[in-house]
């Protein structure tokens, strides 16, 4: 290997260091610090400085504390201060960043919301690879509309026809949270309480959207979506039994619409596991984003010890309630990712 100094190598060591909460809408909606604090019990932002001292990225973060836990939680992935910000100097920042919470005395870093996609992960960390279906809103509607399959425009097609209607209002936040809860029931997961889900709504503020389609005057689906000018997330969406076919597949059409209108870049479906198994509901849940448009763009999650014996409290906790986290769940697909030549470095694709 060519041991002469890149200009890559040369610009890829951060500091992390805390920074202002400066957000504007051309930053992601979960760096926005009323949905940080919102949803932690405390939080901020850690910049990644180079040795002149400029900003090169920004880590929002959030600590929540639970059970004698300090778990931090990233609600999106580090973002880029300057086009020149790679993936190495992104990993050199996240080494930064560890050896920062681990000083303020933070237990340990549990993976990210499934939004978060990371390029890099720190040096002893447990990885696992994981993705989310995007769409380009930059694109003609022509071509979004041409990019449905087929099945799925004849399904928004006959739910036209039928007079399925969309309506937006957070007002439908109490029978949008019930459907929601129910629908998680349903696949045996767990949702946040009422309260909770109302904290979550309001702190978005501007920044939020509620969509609810219906049928023949009964609501078939609710969807939360959060919005700022990089990109729209479907954050949460719920469906009666027997609902309609198309009722689902109508409400993401119009949303895709919605933020195009509103100038948002991408629609992100907010998280995707990378090859589930045949026949899985995972995999019926990719193949629907996939038949809307979306392309498969992929990263890391990521979760690191700080404190050994509180790390294994988090982590057979989690494992005795749910079976463990997304990193255990899909960490065993690691070895099957790909691993690029140079420096061992792990290359994960993107969509857009």
């Amino acid at each position: 290997m060519n041991s002469v100094a890149t200009p890559v190598e040369q610009t890829c060591v951060l500091r992390a260091e805390p920074i202002e909460m400066k957000w504007g809408p051309n930053m992601s909606v979960f760096a926005k610090p009323e949905h940080l604090h919102a949803v932690g019990d405390a939080c901020g932002w850690l910049g990644g400085l180079d040795e002149s001292g400029t900003l090169r990225c920004i880590l929002p973060y959030t600590i929540v504390r639970k059970a004698g836990l300090r778990m931090v939680r990233f609600r999106v992935e580090t973002i880029a201060a300057g086009a020149d910000f790679d993936i190495q100097a992104e990993k050199f920042f996240l080494n930064s960043a560890v050896e920062y919470f681990r000083n303020i005395g933070a237990d340990v870093i549990i993976p990210a919301t499934n939004n978060a996609l990371f390029r890099a992960y720190p040096d002893g960390a447990h990885a696992a690879p994981y993705g989310s279906y995007v769409i380009d809103l930059q694109q003609p509607e022509e071509t979004l509309w041409r990019n449905v399959s087929k099945t799925t425009r004849s399904n928004i097609k006959a739910a036209q026809k039928d007079g399925v209607t969309i309506r937006e209002g957070i007002e439908f936040v109490d029978p949008a949270y019930d459907l929601i809860r129910d629908t998680f029931r349903r696949s045996k997961l767990s949702f946040m309480d009422r309260s909770s889900f109302q904290k979550y709504v309001s702190s978005l503020g501007e920044n939020g959207k509620l969509l609810v389609t219906e049928y023949q005057g009964v609501p078939q689906s609710y969807s939360l979506f959060a919005f700022s000018v990089p990109c729209a997330y479907w954050v949460y969406g719920g469906n009666i039994l027997g609902q309609h076919q198309g009722a689902m597949k109508l409400l993401q059409w119009e949303a895709i619409l919605l933020f195009k209108r509103l100038g948002v870049r991408k629609y992100d479906f907010y998280g995707a596991r990378i090859n589930p198994p045949k026949g899985s509901k995972q995999e019926g849940i990719n193949q629907m984003k996939k038949h809307l448009g979306g392309t498969l763009a992929q990263g890391y999650m990521w979760k690191y010890s700080l404190r050994p014996w509180r790390s294994w409290v988090y982590s057979t906790s989690v494992r005795l309630l749910r079976g463990g986290d997304i990193v255990d769940q899909e960490g065993l697909r690691l070895k099957n990712y790909i691993i690029e030549a140079t420096n061992g470095d792990t290359k994960p694709t993107s969509a857009l």
